[in-house]
């Protein structure tokens, strides 16, 4: 057991006795952590219409900023006075569920079916899913069509594979005053976020279903190579950029092409650009468009004495038509592939196309036992090719064999 889980499961010992989904106790609120500063008009009628029908269970959000909100909710939990449920990024339900501290969320075959396939999986570990998904992000590839256009190449026709991206980057710092790609490089969970991109447009893996660390696979091999080799022509010192950083920067026109998600298309035409969206461009090893998928999920913690309400109000709150009211109010990829909503959406908004496509050959978050473990060997492996301080190879095998730990 890593020295992690040994000192945290120290601190659950009264509560790691509790399996599965508690009997319900007594009547009371279902306390409900999420992450923010306000609750959007579609989530808050799905709550007033939950309490209308659940007189006895009402809802009590307790709405706390994002730097906090996952924080807030594992100490209470750890504490041994835990929420009901709350907003987490996906990536933490394996912790969660090793060290005792949420219940299953069962769901039947046609219910992981309507969701686009591998979304379940996100929220998924040892064959046991842990949350329910309520919120997804997967990512395309933004360019600036005017500085295609300015270095010579076809503004209408962006890359599609990882050669003509290096390429076209550099003809186009070459020939303009921008850089030709945004490298996200900081110290930051999305510099691993954007190596994934790379790494699942190339059919590769970190870690398989067998839990075996693969991340110095070939496939990844080729990734980390494409990514060094992309750094001449990206902005200039990329370890002091996150995500939104470089796409400040594409919106002021100092880059030609970056990887985000929807919404930079939309800043973008506030900001007058002459703009084009595409799928991710692909390795040479890959089977079909990819990108990385996010979730974000709700969790039922153990200990309240009222767990199988909390888990019949997650289902309450992310139930399709919710669901999808909620996502387009919020400008996020669709968990599931609704009808007709998904067709009127396509047909109103071909830009949406990117970003649904992806999804066939996308990946998960990996699931680690320690993700702040899992980010900071990502990112320092990231750094120090980015930096010419190792060679890819040698970066891989290190940062390989450090991932062991975490797993």
């Amino acid at each position: 057991m890593k020295l992690t889980s040994k000192v945290l499961l120290a601190s659950v010992v009264a509560l790691s006795g509790s399996t599965g989904l508690a009997t319900v106790a007594q009547a009371e609120p279902i306390s409900f952590i999420l992450c923010g500063d306000s609750v959007s008009a579609t989530q808050q009628g799905a709550i007033d219409a939950w309490g209308a029908a659940n007189p006895d269970y009402p809802v009590e959000v307790q709405l706390v900023g994002w730097a906090q909100c996952q924080d807030r909710a594992t100490q209470l939990a750890v504490a041994g006075d835990p929420v009901g449920l709350a907003y987490v990024g996906s990536r933490t339900v394996k912790q969660f569920a090793l060290n005792d501290l949420i219940v299953e969320i069962p769901m039947s075959e046609e219910e992981k079916a309507s969701y686009y396939n591998y979304v379940p999986e996100t929220v998924t570990f040892q064959g046991t899913q842990w949350g329910v998904p309520v919120a997804f992000s997967t990512k395309a590839l933004f360019w600036n069509k005017d500085l295609f256009e300015q270095a010579g190449l076809d503004p209408e026709t962006p890359p599609k594979t990882w050669e003509e991206k290096i390429a076209f980057a550099q003809q186009i710092s070459e020939n303009t005053d921008a850089a030709g790609y945004g490298l996200v490089a900081k110290t930051m969970d999305n510099t691993m976020h954007q190596f994934l991109h790379w790494v699942y447009t190339n059919n590769g893996l970190v870690i398989d279903a067998d839990e075996n660390i693969v991340l110095n696979s070939p496939q990844n091999l080729e990734a980390l190579t494409a990514l060094r080799d992309i750094v001449p022509f990206s902005e200039e010192g990329p370890t002091a950029y996150e995500q939104n950083e470089v796409r400040a920067i594409w919106l002021d026109g100092g880059v030609a092409m970056i990887e985000a998600s929807f919404n930079a298309g939309n800043l973008a035409t506030q900001g007058g650009m002459n703009w084009g969206v595409a799928p991710l461009p692909l390795g040479p090893s890959a089977e079909g468009p990819g990108t990385l998928l996010i979730t974000d999920s709700l969790v039922v913690f153990k200990g309240t004495g009222y767990e199988d309400k909390a888990v019949e109000f997650a289902k309450f709150l992310t139930a399709p038509e919710t669901q999808w009211a909620y996502e387009m109010e919020s400008g996020l990829t669709p968990l599931r592939p609704l009808e007709p909503q998904t067709s009127e959406l396509l047909a109103a908004d071909a830009n949406w196309a990117p970003f649904l496509d992806g999804i066939e050959f996308g990946g998960a978050e990996p699931l680690f036992t320690d993700y702040i473990g899992l980010q900071n060997v990502m990112i320092e492996m990231v750094q120090s090719v980015v930096t010419g301080q190792a060679e890819p190879a040698a970066a891989l095998e290190r940062a390989a064999a450090e991932l062991e730990q975490y797993k």
